[in-house]
């Protein structure tokens, strides 16, 4: 179901969880549900009017919405529900363009577009609390940036790891096969500042052949730091080098809130196998990151084959989440977030 109930302590957190995730498209607080219209009337008459009555009053305006999924309902369907909602203490006005308070009827109806039922499986009723972020998967879309390559990363994904990665302002984040730049700009965005560096030296300068359709050559200013300017995170750009991964060149020290990266990518050899460059990986987070950071990483798998035990582990690093997106029927990759618990020795 696309419709969660979840438990949370105040509307303070709600509105919070809501700035950060693209998951998610609204919040509400529930008042009702049932699976079908009679079930919902009577949760909603169980529920404390108490908690009703501050977003009722003579005083405040509201209106009501109506949310489907899987299913249009027709006007006349939208008023119908609407109306059967009048046992309901509403005291108000209504204001359909600017009301204090907004309600919502939400029925769903399934997953299967090709097998949409009479009724619905549920149905809710609450108030709403907040929007997610979903409209930065659109105004970051790797479709309208300035500098991509082959394996930048999708704007939705990237969010997603910077959230993982609990990113927040003044934030120092890393990305150590930084590539155009991707994982970078969202960090950037929730106020970190970002680093990276690749082995590749034209990705680095925004040098050589574009990965644009009708464009052979990149041009002068395609490059990360032009990315960052677009989206007017420029401040937040610390650097980017070239550097090998697997030959790091640091002082000992802690330097990184996060260390946020898409490995994939990376090519391996008959010398340097995929396990030695988790190792490296792994090692270096243990080594660079504060305590209480975290390393964000993909790790891909042959899907018949994969078992927990394969997920790479440091004794300064905890496993915090271990999240699969499939490619195919017999290939996946999995988002890994592990958190520093330990000084590295």
């Amino acid at each position: 179901s696309p419709f969660w109930i979840l438990s949370i302590p105040s509307e303070d957190i709600a509105r919070n969880l809501m700035k950060r995730t693209v998951c998610a498209k609204s919040i509400f607080e529930l008042w009702g549900h049932g699976k079908s219209p009679e079930e919902l009337y009577s949760s909603l008459k169980n529920y404390p009017v108490d908690k009703m009555v501050p977003f009722l009053h003579s005083d405040s305006t509201y209106k009501i919405k109506i949310h489907t999924f899987n299913k249009t309902l027709t006007q006349e369907e939208k008023v119908k529900r609407i109306d059967a909602l009048e046992f309901l203490p509403f005291e108000g006005k209504v204001n359909l363009k600017k009301p204090q308070h907004i309600f919502s009827i939400l029925e769903d109806y399934g997953l299967d577009p090709n097998c949409i039922p009479e009724n619905p499986h549920n149905i809710y009723f609450g108030r709403w609390i907040a929007d997610g972020q979903r409209e930065l998967i659109e105004s970051y879309s790797v479709k309208k940036r300035h500098f991509i390559g082959n394996t930048s990363m999708d704007a939705g994904l990237s969010f997603i790891m910077a959230n993982h990665g609990k990113v927040k302002e003044n934030d120092i984040v890393f990305d150590p096969f930084v590539g155009t730049g991707g994982l970078l700009i969202a960090s950037a965005h929730f106020g970190a500042y970002v680093y990276g560096t690749d082995i590749d030296y034209n990705t680095v300068h925004g040098l050589g052949k574009a990965s644009r359709k009708n464009q052979k050559w990149r041009g002068p200013d395609e490059n990360i730091r032009a990315n960052l300017r677009q989206y007017g995170l420029e401040k937040y750009y610390l650097d980017v080098l070239v550097s090998d991964a697997s030959k790091p060149s640091w002082r000992k020290g802690t330097y990184f809130d996060a260390v946020i990266t898409d490995q994939s990518h990376v090519p391996v050899s008959l010398s340097y196998h995929l396990s030695d460059m988790f190792f490296d990986l792994l090692n270096f987070a243990a080594e660079t990151l504060v305590l209480g950071g975290r390393l964000v990483y993909w790790l891909p798998v042959y899907t018949p084959e994969y078992t927990e035990e394969m997920v790479p582990w440091h004794p300064c690093l905890k496993l915090i989440s271990n999240c699969e997106q499939k490619l195919s029927s017999h290939t996946s990759r999995r988002l890994i977030t592990m958190e520093k618990v330990k000084e590295f020795e």
